[in-house]
């Protein structure tokens, strides 16, 4: 389900400039996948799963934890191209914004944006959500800063007056954490990358698998190489009865959705494992003259599955 804009009536429409730069973002991103977008790619983008192998916020250093909130800012103004701020981070409609990011929901405002609006933000993976919003860092709204830069959080009343641009939004999951973990650990103990990329798909059935947790998995740079036919998990694993369906064809796209499992986005694949059937049901596809229906993991494929669409 899609995330719409807050209509919260927590702050006053008073402050003519909050309202313009909410209106700003209402146009800019009216359904959120714009922001959700960057807020998966950021955490995607501090794993560096394809070189590192991590998937997990606790995987980080905390140096590098601390960073999300420096990658988040950049990635927002190259998605939205913001102007610089001549004083804050950003200048939107005309009115300078500083940008403030929370894995915790406890934003740290330095002195200088005093009576500045802040654009705060909160994401958490594990969650697959994230929340984005404006206030103004008034004294009120600021809990008084005891430490040497004399930074103060955004205190309670701050928080309350928060105009949610969205709140607890989806994000694309991330199927890594959404795995049982004797699955996630069973997928990555292959040496080889193609092996790894073997076990996610048989075991991360029915589920949108990104081009990222393909290059996680592998830990090669020719990842989608390991998807593919000619070789790849299509070849290997069709045997098996399984299907490995790309989001960049509509053909196959059209096969997930018949077979009622998950429908991949571009970019995206779906793993699901099909067996014949002697009759037409719901939730089933014809294809090489067979129909085909979705089958567990235990049961017996005796037959190879077919070739789909673009393949």
């Amino acid at each position: 389900m899609s995330p719409r804009f807050s209509t919260s009536a927590d702050v006053s429409n008073s402050d003519s400039a909050l309202e313009a730069v909410f209106q700003w973002f209402r146009e800019a991103d009216p359904d959120g996948s714009r922001f959700a977008r960057v807020f998966r790619q950021t955490f995607d983008q501090l794993y560096d799963g394809q070189r590192t192998g991590r998937y997990r916020w606790d995987q980080l250093f905390k140096t590098e934890k601390t960073h999300y909130g420096t990658l988040i800012e950049i990635n927002l103004q190259r998605e939205f191209k913001f102007e610089d701020g001549d004083v804050m981070d950003y200048k939107i409609a005309g009115h300078e914004i500083d940008c403030k990011y929370s894995a915790s929901g406890q934003w740290m405002l330095p002195p200088e944006s005093l009576d500045h609006l802040i654009l705060a933000s909160v994401a958490n993976d594990q969650l697959s959500s994230w929340s984005i919003g404006i206030v103004r860092a008034t004294p009120e709204n600021r809990n008084a800063g005891q430490n040497r830069d004399h930074k103060g959080s955004l205190s309670a009343v701050g928080k309350s007056r928060i105009r949610w641009l969205f709140k607890d939004a989806p994000m694309q999951p991330n199927i890594l954490l959404q795995l049982p973990v004797h699955h996630v650990t069973q997928i990555f103990s292959p040496n080889s990358g193609q092996g790894r990329v073997n076990e996610l798909f048989r075991l991360a059935t029915d589920m949108r698998i990104s081009r990222n947790i393909v290059a996680t998995v592998a830990q090669q740079s020719d990842f989608m190489k390991r998807v593919r036919a000619s070789g790849g998990a299509r070849t290997i694993l069709r045997p098996e009865g399984y299907l490995i369906l790309g989001g960049d064809y509509a053909g196959q796209k059209a096969v997930a959705k018949a077979l009622g499992t998950a429908v991949p986005e571009a970019g995206e694949v779906v793993s699901v494992r099909v067996g014949p059937i002697d009759h037409k049901i719901e939730n089933s596809v014809e294809l090489d003259g067979i129909t085909w229906h979705r089958v567990g993991p235990d049961e017996a494929s005796e037959i190879p599955a077919p070739l789909v669409p673009g393949q």
